[in-house]
């Protein structure tokens, strides 16, 4: 096995193999050295189930655990993954961050682990942890239960101290290999594997760069004073745009003589990164310098418009930050990264430490971290108004970038005093990205702490209260969502917020729906959509409520009602360019249509149905609409071709393991079961005992993407759709049918 997963020589930067290559982020520089070590990974991940990489910062353990996995993606049948841990402050956030690099969309009540125990408990992969040392704890914890739960699970970690998990086996990395350099005119592969990386990275700023027999000493000497630390042999091959071998020689010579009098030999690797990383921060300009600390605000990644926004101002002009991060990128302290967006940048781990501790020195960081507030909620804000238009599907991608920010900005209106009103807007307007992305348990999470700290009967709170009571109606959660909502409605009807009542009285609507009083729903849907009207609100929650008024009808058996609402809803999405609250549009019309005899059409919407869903990692639209396609597979093709019972069940078996991961099952509505109930009595009416129940197992072992594949009809991968296409190629509807008798 350790043969299969070692790098060799010269090996150039690579990700993962095939199409999975979203699962770890692609190498953008090239992998040098560390053969052995590799190696030494490979044989521990074969002998253990958690290994972990220590060291201390800038040594590249992150660069070797996700080289180390990269190899190993063939050994694993469900892949390689990384959770990046860095960013992750609060330990109860850990599964979500764990179940989101995952792509584990969940939306119950229940704790992350119990998820990922369920939904990994058939899986063989490999999972990396990296950066794991301000939660030690909380990460022994969770690899802990999780290794005692899943045999076919194996963790890689990388940490600055052990986490003392049981079993956990340790490998302590060393800095790169420094010297001797070969006399003469080295050869590349010769050359000391520190020597190397100063080489490839200095060729990256003065692309003439050779390591030759005139500075192979002075480069030698150089690494060697650097111990070998590839952060800091990359920070410093990043000065040679400005200064010769020899002067970064000197230069640095002469600071660690003065940081450690005189003695070399006292000097820890950690000071050593630590004294280069001032070293070069000393070199930088008084404006990089001021640039790098504000830049440690964000966490993750973030674009040039939100550093203009956040870092510019006393000392630093708006215009200035372009040049000035292109500097930073110039003197490898802030790394750039493509994605769908544009360019975006980031700092590493131990730069946004030393970063953070300058910041602090000025006093600046709590103006920095409202002005990084400040930003996250104008993204969230502009997201909602982004959310009800053609650019819904990017704005869900936006979103998903901003998020490891939007959790800091969170984190830091609930840590501040003062700032509790805020906490509860954002958590509050972030509603589309909770209910719409699959982030139904995150968006409880950040709710509950906001309405426990911020108690005053503000317009923020009547918002936070909604949108709690509206995630937990689609959790299934009604004991905690009526509640919510009837403080909502009482808190508006006190203040006059006639905005917050139209919310409150839309959201008790669905929890009658859910809670099987269509009659009760339709009142408080029409009284909701007057309320829209009066105030002349129109997006989609308002689209929402007049298709769940339609629901209400279908449900009471009036379909002409029904339809006509399902039509005015589609007509507003068509019109705005709304794919998601169309998606749900199209569910709620197969449904009519299957009433009504147009068993085609009905199949086509729900596809269509399923696969925006898709699109948007909605698992309540998606799972409703495979539900409805099981039960129209068991309807006749044509005129003489029986419906497909062994089908209808295997989807009846995926749609029961997503259930699972939604909330209750069908929200514990007798009318949203109905379609499940009368497809299941079909196919045991159908079939022999064992078949139906065999069906239903090969279901239940489908993952998410395979099973919305099997329901748009197997044509390859799920995620091929693009959201450019549209959600208005569905064939129009053919005229109705005779109703369906009995």
């Amino acid at each position: 096995m350790a043969g299969d997963w070692t790098a060799q020589p010269g090996e150039p930067a690579a990700g993962p193999r095939g199409p999975e290559c979203g699962r770890l982020p692609a190498e953008v520089t090239g992998f040098v050295g560390r053969r052995r070590e590799l190696a030494d990974v490979a044989d521990l991940l074969a002998a253990a189930r958690l290994v972990t990489v220590t060291g201390p910062g800038g040594v590249g353990k992150s660069r070797l655990a996700l080289r180390a996995a990269a190899r190993a993606d063939a050994v694993f049948p469900d892949g390689t993954w990384l959770v990046d841990v860095a960013p992750v402050q609060d330990p109860l956030l850990l599964g979500h961050a764990v179940l989101e690099a995952l792509r584990l969309t969940d939306g119950t009540a229940r704790p992350p682990l119990d998820v990922l125990t369920e939904q990994l408990a058939d899986r063989r992969l490999l999972l990396v942890l990296d950066g794991c040392e301000h939660l030690v704890e909380a990460c022994a914890e969770l690899a802990d239960a999780l290794l005692r739960a899943l045999p076919g699970l194996r963790l890689l970690a990388t940490s600055r101290t052990a986490l003392r998990a049981y079993g956990e086996h340790l490998l302590t990395l060393a800095p790169l290999p420094v010297g001797p350099v070969p006399a003469g005119a080295p050869e590349r592969g010769a050359l000391p594997d520190a020597v190397r990386l100063f080489a490839e990275r200095a060729r990256a700023v003065l692309p003439s760069f050779e390591v030759t027999e005139a500075n192979a000493e002075a480069v030698g000497v150089l690494c060697r004073r650097l111990d070998g630390i590839p952060l800091a042999v990359e920070l410093a091959a990043g000065r040679l745009r400005a200064l010769s071998v020899e002067q970064i020689t000197a230069r640095l010579d002469d600071r660690f003589r003065l940081l450690t009098g005189g003695s070399r030999t006292a000097l820890p690797r950690h000071q050593t990164l630590r004294t280069t990383i001032g070293w070069s921060h000393e070199l930088c300009t008084v404006q990089e310098r001021l640039l790098w600390a504000r830049l440690s605000a964000f966490a993750g990644s973030f674009d040039l418009e939100a550093a203009e926004y956040v870092c510019a101002g006393e000392g630093i002009e708006p215009e200035d930050v372009l040049d000035l991060v292109d500097e930073l990128v110039a003197k490898s302290v802030v790394l750039r990264e493509d994605s769908a967006f544009g360019v975006r940048f980031r700092l590493l781990d131990t730069l946004r430490e030393y970063g953070g501790h300058w910041l602090r020195a000025t006093g600046e960081e709590q103006r920095l971290l409202r002005r990084h507030r400040d930003w996250y909620l104008g993204v969230a804000t502009w997201g909602e108004v982004e959310w009800f238009g053609p650019r819904q599907a990017e704005t869900a991608e936006r979103t998903e970038l901003a998020h490891t920010n939007l959790r800091a900005a969170l984190e830091f209106c609930l840590a501040e005093p003062g700032e509790e009103q805020i906490a509860l807007l954002l958590a509050g307007t972030l509603w589309f990205y909770w209910v719409g992305c699959g982030h139904l348990g995150e968006g409880r999470h950040w709710l509950d702490r906001a309405l426990a700290l911020g108690r005053e009967p503000t317009e923020a709170r009547a918002k936070a209260l909604w949108v709690t009571g509206y995630t937990a109606t689609l959790q299934g959660d009604l004991g905690a969502a009526r509640p919510a909502l009837e403080e909502c409605r009482r808190q508006a009807l006190d203040t006059g917020d006639d905005r917050a009542l139209a919310y409150a009285v839309h959201r008790q609507g669905c929890a009658a729906l859910i809670g099987d009083d269509p009659n009760r729903a339709a009142e408080l849907f029409e009284e909701a959509l007057w309320h829209y009207r009066t105030i002349g609100e129109l997006n989609s929650n308002v689209v929402m409520a007049m298709l769940e008024l339609g629901l209400a009808y279908l449900f009471q058996g009036d379909l002409d009602s029904g339809e006509l609402w399902f039509g005015q809803a589609r007509e507003l999405c068509e019109e705005h360019g709304e794919q998601w609250a169309y998606a749900y549009v199209l569910y709620a019309m197969a449904y009519s249509h299957w009433l009504d005899g147009a068993v085609q059409a009905a199949r086509a919407l729900a596809r269509e149905c399923v696969r925006l869903n898709h699109l948007f990692h909605d698992l309540l639209g998606i799972v409703l609409g495979i539900d409805l396609l099981a039960l129209l597979e068991t309807e006749p093709s044509g005129p003489g071709e029986p419906g497909d019972l062994r089908e209808a069940r295997v989807l009846q078996g995926a749609a029961h393991r997503i259930w699972r991961t939604v909330g209750t099952p069908f929200l514990g509505s007798r009318n949203f079961f109905g379609t499940h109930q009368e497809c299941a009595e079909r196919a045991r009416a159908g079939l022999a005992e064992q078949e139906y129940e065999e069906c239903y197992r090969a279901g239940a072992r489908l993952d998410l993407d395979e099973a919305v594949s099997r329901a748009l009809g197997g044509g390859g991968s799920a995620e091929g759709s693009e959201p450019g296409a549209g959600p208005f190629s569905v064939p129009p509807a053919p005229a109705p049918s005779p109703a369906r008798k009995g």
